[in-house]
């Protein structure tokens, strides 16, 4: 099956908000609900009808358009930061796309998650704190362990707290998520690298589809 640059820039996006996000909680210790819920969201859709819709509303991965596109022209800098941690989950999700055995493991353990979240008090709720911990237990167990270890950096202070853990971990399982993604939509290290401008060209009509994003 055909896919598009719009599609690969969408699932690029939400690897680049994946990263921000995490960023974000390692150096202020919170997230705002907007940007993360459709990281988490990505996580849930097995059988999404198309692209867009693995991150949940139209427009939902806007803040993750944006630092691509900051990455791509380098105004105002490129973040040497972010692009460590998208060059490790990029890394990642290929390993994990050519062992088919774990990838089923952490499958069956987010539908688990899922249908345990459900059923508790906090249902419909994305960013419920049990909820985040199942997903952050399943990157512990599936991913921790994968080199190049993806190292956290920020305020020690924020780094010790659980909470912020969970997010982090859960998080960076939905960056490997995104990698996928871009994988299975035929996006390839060649096109990040020499494909730029078609993908700079994608990112802006997006985000002028959805300007009130």
């Amino acid at each position: 099956m055909e896919h598009n640059d719009t599609e690969r820039v969408i699932a690029l996006a939400g690897l680049h908000q994946v990263a921000h996000c995490v960023q974000f909680i390692a150096n202020r210790g919170l997230m705002d609900a907007e940007p993360m819920e459709p990281c988490i969201h990505s996580l849930f859709q097995f059988d999404a009808p198309d692209t867009p819709s693995v991150y949940g509303p139209p427009g939902a991965v806007a803040l993750g358009m944006r630092a691509l596109i900051g990455q791509i022209t380098g105004q105002p800098s490129r973040d040497l930061e972010m692009t460590r941690y998208l060059v490790s989950l990029l890394k990642h999700g290929r390993t994990l796309s050519e062992n088919p055995e774990v990838l089923r493991r952490i499958g069956i353990g987010i539908e688990i998650a899922d249908a345990k979240h459900r059923q508790g008090i906090s249902q419909g709720s994305l960013l419920a704190p049990e909820l985040l911990a199942s997903l952050a237990a399943l990157y512990s167990e599936n991913i921790s362990a994968l080199e190049p270890r993806i190292l956290v950096r920020g305020n020690p202070l924020y780094l010790k707290n659980s909470e912020n853990q969970d997010r982090i971990r859960a998080l960076l399982l939905a960056g490997i998520r995104s990698a996928i993604l871009w994988q299975q939509l035929g996006g390839t290290r060649w096109q990040i690298l020499f494909g730029r401008k078609r993908l700079l060209d994608a990112a802006r009509d997006y985000l002028t589809r959805h300007q009130n994003a």
